[in-house]
């Protein structure tokens, strides 16, 4: 629950921080009637992924086991490949993605198009890219961990984004974003560490990979994930009590380059914009 939950609540809050950027700077510059139109892109964005993520989740339901665990390694791929990308990208272009958006909003609305489908389509791919990320990880989340509780704790995380984002807007609240982010990146390399070991034994139960099959080490005898801490590890790194030797490689092959490059100091740049409303 807590995993899904925290990537909602930051992927929603980035979402949330586009939207009040957009909304802040067409109110700022007399643009605000173009702001009706801006919701019709949010509103598409979240309808495509919605459907996606219930298209996909329908359709893959009833594969043989081979197949589903293929699916499910492949899923982990992809979204272990989103989160990365995610946690670099939000690092790169964190000091001048208001200054993007706000050049991204005049190109739109200069195309003399009366009718703001250039603006439409800039937020709806704005917004959709942080939505498609949220539906592969859920994807690959969901399948790790079965139940009710994951599909609650996403629905309150982006509850809590959104909250949170009309906060922002109405100036009710400043949060350190980025501290908020930087934190929050570093937890989800570590998720993403888990989800890259899941995907190799995902493949080995699908009959692709059979190399270094030998336990690495069990710990079924003290930390067992059938007890509550062993179940909260599981569910928010991966944990195994009995990994292969592959997964603790393919977990530590991914890990340790990715924090080397997150602790990397970041070039320095021109620009001193901040993601603020």
């Amino acid at each position: 629950m807590f995993v899904p939950f925290l990537i909602m609540l930051r992927e929603g809050l980035e979402a949330a921080l586009i939207v009040s950027l957009i909304a802040s700077y067409l109110k700022r510059t007399q643009r605000g009637r173009w702001i009706g139109v801006m919701w019709i892109g949010v509103l598409l964005a979240a309808a495509l992924c919605l459907g996606l993520g219930i298209f996909i989740n329908e359709t893959t339901g009833e594969f043989p086991q081979k197949e589903q665990e293929l699916f499910e390694g492949v899923v982990a791929v992809i979204a272990v490949v989103i989160l990365t990308w995610m946690v670099f990208w939000m690092r790169k272009v964190s000091r001048n993605v208001k200054q993007q958006l706000e050049q991204a909003v005049d190109n739109a609305l200069q195309k003399g198009n009366n009718h703001g489908w250039a603006l439409v389509m800039m937020v709806f791919f704005a917004v959709a890219r942080e939505g498609l990320e949220s539906v592969f990880f859920l994807l690959a989340a969901f399948q790790q961990d079965l139940g009710i509780w994951p599909p609650l704790g996403a629905v309150l995380g982006l509850a809590t984004a959104i909250v949170l984002g009309f906060m922002l807007y109405w100036g009710g609240i400043r949060l350190n974003l980025g501290v908020f982010f930087r934190w929050t990146s570093l937890f989800i390399l570590l998720v993403a560490a888990g989800l890259a070991a899941g995907a190799i034994r995902a493949f080995h139960e699908a009959g692709l990979w059979n190399a270094f099959q030998d336990v690495a080490f069990d710990f079924s005898g003290t930390l067992t994930t059938h007890s509550l801490f062993g179940t909260l590890l599981e569910g928010i790194f991966g944990y195994q009590e009995a990994p292969s030797v592959s997964e603790v490689a393919v977990y530590f092959l991914y890990l340790i380059p990715a924090l080397v490059l997150f602790f990397w100091p970041p070039r320095p740049t021109t620009s001193t914009s901040r993601i603020t409303p």
